[in-house]
């Protein structure tokens, strides 16, 4: 930890400078109306249509804004 009460660690790959809302999959579950089992299946390696997020130990956490452009993509056919 830092002086400042926070941990100093880097962040997991590919959030570095974000800043924006983290989501949990239940959330990104009422986002697209969907089940959460749903949202499990689109993070796993082999899916072709995956949900861009990450793991924080077991959990798994998403960028809205990234949720929000990976739906407008499918909504585009991309």
């Amino acid at each position: 930890m830092n002086q400042n009460g926070r941990n100093s660690e880097p962040l997991p790959e590919g959030t570095r400078g974000t800043t924006g809302k983290l989501l949990t999959i239940q959330q990104v579950a009422d986002l697209l109306q969907v089940p959460p089992s749903w949202v499990y299946g689109r993070t796993r390696t082999r899916s072709t249509d995956r949900i861009p997020g990450f793991r924080l130990g077991k959990y798994w956490r998403f960028e809205k804004a990234d949720v929000e452009t990976w739906l407008e993509r499918q909504r585009r056919g991309a």
